[in-house]
């Protein structure tokens, strides 16, 4: 399936109440894939996990994501497109694609600790509220993503980190990729959480989430692309997926960016959010084809 449009989404809706035993099902018979590169000899993940978060902008429009027809069809879209491995997403997300048909043979990623809502004061106390190892392994899917902030004046901060060990240890046992994104994250003046993308901060951030767990065998960065890019991937021998970040107005230069951040043999790919979904031209498959072609 290649749109969504009103039919679709009410046989969603129609499945999920009368029949969710499809929803097992499906992922039992889904065609796995081959394995965590793609055409290009690197991974491209769409991601989709910012909705249960309470993140739903999207460049002008605050709640862009809110919109699950329209989520849900530009997902389709991009996923169809040659070149796009998979997907990282909540389990919503993701049952809602395998009810569609769109994760045959697709990476899919399940994103664990969702419990950081954003703009709360207990945003860095992040609960693994998601996915958990065992369902992720169960399921048939390719790994598991967590959010990995470090604030040094939170005492959250500590709980977080062993959350993400037992997380990163738990996956690991079920020979399962986990995906960690990490941040030194600080509160400002005006009471929101602001990551430090600075190259010291990124470097740091990525060395401690590097060590969590008592095995990093399994694990996998995803980072920030910042202005020091080859010193950041220089602190680390654990394979990297760059972060696609926010939808930027000047898409030429963001491209330009992860573009200089690919040539490096230490990243392995790239997890692309809202800059693929959203882009400020609304043209997907533009935005999608022009990123697997610099891959």
């Amino acid at each position: 399936m290649t749109t969504v449009n009103a039919d679709s989404f009410a046989h969603i809706a129609e499945t999920r109440a009368l029949h969710p035993e499809r929803i097992a099902e499906l992922a039992a018979q889904r065609q796995q894939p081959t394995g965590l590169v793609g055409s290009t000899g690197r991974l491209l993940l769409v991601a989709a996990d910012h909705p249960a978060r309470g993140a739903l902008r999207a460049g002008d429009d605050a709640l862009a994501m809110g919109d699950r027809e329209g989520l849900l069809g530009r997902l389709v879209r991009a996923l169809a497109r040659p070149g796009v491995d998979g997907v990282l997403g909540t389990a919503d997300i993701i049952e809602d694609l395998l009810l569609l048909g769109a994760l045959e043979g697709k990476v899919v990623i399940g994103s664990m600790n969702r419990g950081g809502l954003a703009g709360t004061v207990f945003e860095i106390d992040d609960r693994f509220t998601g996915y958990n190892a065992t369902a992720i392994a169960a399921s048939g899917y390719q790994g598991g993503k967590m959010l990995f902030r470090i604030d040094p004046d939170d005492h959250a901060t500590p709980a977080t980190m062993q959350a993400c060990a037992n997380a990163i240890d738990e996956l690991a046992s079920r020979h399962v990729m986990a995906m960690i994104e990490p941040f030194i994250s600080r509160r400002e003046a005006d009471g929101r959480i602001r990551n430090d993308l600075s190259t010291d901060a990124v470097i740091r951030s990525a060395t401690v989430a590097a060590g969590l767990a008592s095995t990093s065998a399994h694990t996998w960065l995803k980072l920030p692309v910042v202005d020091n890019m080859e010193a950041v991937l220089a602190a680390t021998t654990l394979p990297v997926v760059l972060l696609g970040g926010e939808v930027s107005a000047d898409q030429s230069s963001q491209f330009a960016a992860w573009s200089k951040a690919l040539a490096s043999p230490s990243v392995r790919g790239m997890v692309v959010g809202r800059s693929l979904l959203y882009p400020p031209d609304g043209d997907v498959e533009a935005a999608v084809d022009a990123t697997v072609e610099m891959m």
